[in-house]
Formats: C-alpha cells, structure tokens, sequence
C-alpha cells in the first residue's frame, strides 16, 4: 500500500538504558497520518526485536518490523529498509536519537511549498533524553539550497551533512538505484556525497527539530583500526561509485578533496591519537592509498585553503619518511600529554 512517508530506523542492539523507546515513542507520535516505521533489527544480541515486536503488535498500523538473521551493518540494514519502503518519501533516524512530534510534519509541508525532492533541518546535541535544545548544529547553509546547479551540488559534495536530517523522494532513490555500502561502519561518507548528486532542489526547514544523543557507546566516541579501515572503505566505495556513475572528472576537485579528508587525513590523526599502539604499516598504508587514487591531492586548491597548516607540514613529513611522521608525531603526543598532566 502505498504511503506518504517511510521512516527506516536500522537497529542493532539499543535495547539498554531506554534509548530504543524514546526513539521509537518519538516516531509512533508523529503528526503524520500517513507514515509507515521500518525498524530493521541487524540481528541485535540483546532484546532490541523483542521491544520492536512490542511496538509492531501496539501500532500494527504504523510499524513493520523487519528482522535480519546476520547482521550486516547499517547500511545493510537500510538497505532492507528501502526494498521494503512503500513512501512517496524516505527518512531515515539512528535508533538512539528521537525528533520532534511535528519533524516529518514540517519536512513535508515545506517541500510541498516549494517542489523539492530533498528537505532538511538542522540538529541539536544532547546527553540526555529530553526535547531541550542543546548545542544547535547547521547541517546544511543557504549557499547549498534552491535549485541545485552544478555550484550548489559542489557545495553538498563538500559538506553534505547528515542523512538523518533529511526527507528524500523516494521516486529519485528507485529510478538511479541508490543505496548504502555494507559490511562497513561510516556508510553515509558514501552514499550521502553520490545521493546528493542526483537531487535537483534542495529546502530547509530553518530550525533544529532532531535530537542526536551523544553517549559513550556512540560511534564517534571509539576509535580503533578496523573502523578506521572502514572509513577507508566507505571512501574507496564512494569514488567507484563516481567514477563508474560519470561524476569523477566533472567534480574531481571536490571528490579528491573529500576523498583525501576522510580516507587520509581525518583518519591519520584519529588513529594516531586513538589508538593506543598505532602501527606504522597502517599509517604507511593511509599514505600509500591516498596517493593511489589522488597521486598530487597537496596541489588540490580545497586541500590548501581548508586543511589546517599544521597538518599540512605533518602530511608532508610523512610524504618524506613515514618513519620520521610516526616517531615525530607519538614524541609530539607524549609532550603534549606531559604537559597536561603537569598542569593539573
């Protein structure tokens, strides 16, 4: 049957501290009369299907529960979601966080003002579990809205922003056979710069109506090689992705630029600060991997005017001697942490 609206919530284990109920609680209130819940369990190891089976038996109407024998990750898990998606609309939400009574009420209104076939909002930081604004967080800018001609679609190439903070026409997700990478933590560094360069207008809602919920077990707050490996991947899969979909030569500048943050830059520091025993044939293979797809990314005009000066010079160090960047920068950290702990 068709809907108005499908809203995916990919789930894998959010059964503790009541964070899958407040999400759910959250979607089950939505103004929209004509919205369906696809909550996929990534084969949870907890009693998170069991809490979606409860919802699914109280809202027979609104939730379809979806459960995965292996888990796949959450682009797997999406992508279960939209086969089964019958809205005219697609939203998706991480199963810890929760929006307001009104979100998808307002995504759609506004896209029907004005002819989109993205809308989006901004977010709001939160350690709890409350509808009190905390540090409000611009996911997207006026320069990336209207109609998207190839300066606009360069912007969101560059910063896309969340996915979770969007509604997508369903209609442009079927007819270009979008999805999600599997397997892979970090799906949406793919799939949220390819999927922007199909829509043709992008609107905002210019107010902060979802809650992302910082907590220990979050992804951002973990750092270890195997999900650094996977940034790389979800990098990897993005310029195939391109490149095999003809935007490679058009928008190289920005794909080289976004490839070399994610898969090098960002990830070298993460991993050199995050891991306790970084390996110096990883940090070699960043290096090594970067310059495979993008050989002269330093020359790239975003690289210079954006990436800070000082992980410039140590870019070039390792550009050097991997050996000099790795000794250079744990002697960097080891001061640095001396420091602090003298100035308790």
């Amino acid at each position: 049957m068709k809907r108005k609206l499908s809203v995916i919530v990919p789930v894998y284990n959010m059964a503790a501290d009541n964070k899958l109920e407040y999400c759910m609680d959250s979607l089950v209130r939505q103004t929209v009369e004509d919205m369906e819940i696809i909550a996929v369990d990534d084969a949870s190891t907890d009693n998170s299907l069991e809490i979606l089976r409860r919802y699914e038996r109280s809202f027979p109407d609104r939730v379809r529960v979806i459960a995965c024998p292996v888990n796949g990750r959450q682009g797997a898990a999406k992508n279960r979601g939209l086969e089964e998606a019958a809205g005219e609309w697609i939203g998706f939400i991480d199963s810890d966080d929760w929006v307001t009574p009104d979100y998808y009420a307002r995504l759609l209104a506004r896209a029907e003002e004005t002819g989109a076939d993205l809308v989006g909002c901004d977010y709001s930081l939160v350690s709890e579990q409350c509808y009190r604004i905390g540090e409000i967080v611009r996911n997207n800018t006026a320069e990336q809205t209207g109609v998207l001609d190839e300066e606009r679609h360069k912007r969101l190439l560059m910063r896309p922003g969340s996915m979770v903070v969007k509604i997508y026409r369903a209609s442009v997700i079927r007819e270009n056979g979008l999805c999600f990478p599997e397997g892979i933590l970090y799906e949406d560094n793919c799939a949220a710069m390819v999927w922007s360069l199909y829509f043709r207008q992008f609107e905002r809602v210019e107010e902060p109506m979802y809650f992302y919920y910082q907590h220990q077990m979050s992804t951002v707050h973990r750092v270890t090689q195997e999900r650094c490996r996977d940034r790389m991947k979800a990098m990897v899969r993005c310029y195939e992705e391109c490149r095999d979909r003809g935007f490679l030569e058009q928008y190289r500048s920005e794909l080289e630029y976004r490839f070399t943050e994610l898969y090098y830059v960002i990830t070298l520091f993460s991993y050199m600060q995050g891991v306790r025993h970084p390996k110096l044939s990883f940090v070699r293979q960043l290096r090594e991997g970067a310059e495979k797809y993008f050989p002269d990314f330093e020359k790239n005009p975003y690289y210079r005017e954006q990436t800070g000066r000082e992980e410039q010079r140590l870019i070039a160090l390792q550009g050097k001697s991997d050996l000099r960047f790795y000794w250079y920068y744990r002697l960097k950290l080891l001061v640095r942490n001396v420091r602090r702990g003298l100035g308790r």
